[in-house]
């Protein structure tokens, strides 16, 4: 069990993204899932700039570490983004980086 907790606490890192100047959010935040689970209720993920993700025919990549990362159509999160901002829940291990939750934000 402290494995997994373990895991889960190295997968989820906290990130500047989550504005704690906004508290009406962290229900929201707590509550954001994609196809593949939660994001992680326990921590924010990283805010991406507009430079730093793009949509091409119907699929979402992100630049994450100076590298073009594809979003699996299961980690979009479906719903309203109340932040307005991009953001994605990165998974980093042995293989790479994964995406995890991805929410994309409106280009400006």
């Amino acid at each position: 069990m402290k494995r997994l907790a373990l895991i889960l606490l190295l997968l989820c890192t906290p990130a500047l993204a989550h504005d704690a100047n906004h508290p009406e959010l962290n229900s929201w935040f707590d509550h954001l899932a994609s196809g593949k689970g939660l994001c992680c209720s326990f921590a924010d993920g990283l805010a991406v700039a507009d430079p730093d993700w793009d949509s091409k025919d119907g699929h979402y990549r992100v630049r994450l570490d100076n590298q073009w990362i594809d979003v699996p159509d299961d980690a979009v999160i479906a719903g309203p983004n109340r932040t307005g901002r991009t953001m994605v829940w990165p998974i980093k291990g042995s293989l790479g980086t994964s995406i995890r939750c991805f929410m994309p934000g409106s280009m400006t």
